[in-house]
């Protein structure tokens, strides 16, 4: 009886199955990590009112426990993308997920609005670098094809569905003290620091060690022209036009100065040759657009809910729970969809479905029951899963390794500045119908839902010249 000597494929195949283990643990802390940082940021919104009368904010100052995560975040993105590729993804990843742990944990035991208002900016600053080093380290980790697709699709579900759910979350956080929404992420971030440290791999010398130094000069002038577009943004519906208009155009001329800078900068900050890839540049406008149409319909929607009919933060927040549907559908449905039909058809039907959802709530009622609102709601949780996922991947794909994280800022600076849009646009909106008047009329939640719709519908239009291009490239 001949006994079997193991051959160099068996011996492999342990080795294997432990790295695809631990790759897909390591999958599920990222996961955990984006999830964190959507459902962070919608629990807050719910959380507002409650917020208010404890601190006795003014109404200018409670804008600005939502502007200044939006500030951090947005101002400091790119930088926490360029962090990721020359720092290490690990180092990166580890450091501001403590940073957000403590920072979280201060907006629980803030007295005075104005420690609230600091907590939530290095927060975002936090989530700046968090979210593309966490994205670079999925697409370094999983190599370009099927499986990076899958993870990538599990990933933005995870990111999807954490901001869909913060809703309902921040509702029933609220309900036992508003606190609890910043002590929350405290207990998850305290968990996936355990994970992240014990399964997310070290930096490797080319990579993390690379020792590139930063452009300091691009660094500065580039941070500063992000916090000022974002601040003109968040600040428009409220602010005098002149201003805003001033700090605008302040921001962009600091954005032309930053390019002209990175032209002749040995180790820019953003090398400007990314930006030449037509599939990349579109795949980003319409992640700003999805973004932009979900973010201003969710405020229109929680505003016609609460203050309309009366709703309390816990039912608006169990009403709009089912937006979370786009977890299960996004790493379940969306791939099938994706390796049957491709990317672009998907996330161009997602567009597609996001604008017949935002129109069919154009007659809106005074007296729609939830059953009326359902139907609506489905549909936008199911855009979502279509677009969201297949979108990040069309951001990523063809990027070089060493790249991975400046394309993961580039993705968050979209949808960012597209949440920081939607939101300005359907403020203004609200604002120009309802004019003076205390409380806000079904005329003013009808035209702000025009907002989402028109967003959607350009949403097709770049998704419709991207899939033409595909398809006059497979001609050739």
């Amino acid at each position: 009886m001949h006994e079997r000597v193991p051959t160099e494929h068996t011996a492999a195949q342990p080795s294997r199955s432990r790295a695809r283990a631990r790759d897909a643990a390591m999958l599920a802390v990222l996961c955990g990590a984006i999830f964190l940082e959507g459902i962070d940021l919608s629990m807050t919104a719910v959380a507002l009112p409650s917020i208010r009368a404890d601190l006795d904010m003014s109404t200018t100052g409670l804008q600005w426990v939502v502007s200044a995560y939006a500030l951090g975040y947005g101002g400091f993105v790119l930088l926490g993308g360029r962090a990721s590729d020359v720092l290490g993804r690990r180092r990166t990843f580890l450091t501001w997920l403590v940073v957000f742990l403590l920072f979280s944990g201060l907006g629980g035991v803030a007295v005075d609005g104005w420690m609230l208002v600091v907590s939530r900016f290095v927060t975002g600053v936090a989530a700046g670098f968090l979210t593309p080093a966490g994205l670079a380290l999925v697409t370094t980790t999983f190599a370009e094809g099927p499986r990076r697709d899958r993870a990538l699709l599990i990933y933005s579900g995870a990111a999807a569905g954490g901001f869909s759910l913060g809703m309902m979350a921040g509702g029933l956080l609220t309900a036992i003290d508003w606190r609890w929404v910043f002590f929350a992420p405290v207990i998850m971030s305290a968990v996936l620091l355990a994970g992240a440290v014990a399964l997310v791999p070290r930096d490797e010398r080319g990579d993390g060690s690379a020792r590139e130094r930063f452009d300091v000069r691009g660094t500065l002038t580039l941070t500063s022209a992000m916090l000022l577009v974002v601040l003109a943004l968040v600040q428009s519906p409220q602010a005098p036009a002149l201003r805003t208009v001033a700090v605008g155009v302040l921001g962009l001329a600091l954005l032309g100065l930053f390019v002209a800078l990175e032209r002749r900068a040995p180790a820019p900050v953003v090398r400007l040759g990314i930006l030449r890839s037509g599939r990349l540049v579109r795949a980003n406008l319409a992640a700003l657009l999805l973004v932009g149409a979900f973010v201003g319909f969710q405020f229109v929607m929680v505003l016609y809910l609460q203050e309309l009919r009366g709703w309390s933060e816990v039912e608006t927040g169990m009403a709009m729970a089912v937006l979370g549907l786009d977890a299960v559908l996004a790493p379940t449905v969306t791939p099938l969809l994706v390796a049957r039909w491709g990317n672009t058809v998907v996330f161009l039907s997602g567009f597609v479905v996001a604008a017949v959802a935002y129109a069919s709530l154009l007659r809106l009622g005074a007296d729609w029951s939830y059953a009326a609102l359902l139907p609506s709601f489905v549909l936008v949780s199911i855009a979502f899963a279509l677009a969201y996922g297949p979108l990040t991947i069309e951001a990523t794909n063809g990027v070089a390794a060493h790249e991975q994280g400046l394309a993961g800022g580039l993705l968050s600076t979209s949808f960012q500045f597209g949440s920081a849009l939607g939101l300005a646009a359907v403020a203004v909106v609200l604002a120009a119908v309802s004019g003076p008047a205390a409380t806000i009329g079904l005329d003013g939640f009808r035209a702000a839902l025009l907002v989402p719709v028109v967003t959607a519908l350009l949403g097709v239009a770049v998704s419709t010249v991207t899939l033409r291009r595909e398809s006059g490239l497979r001609r050739d």
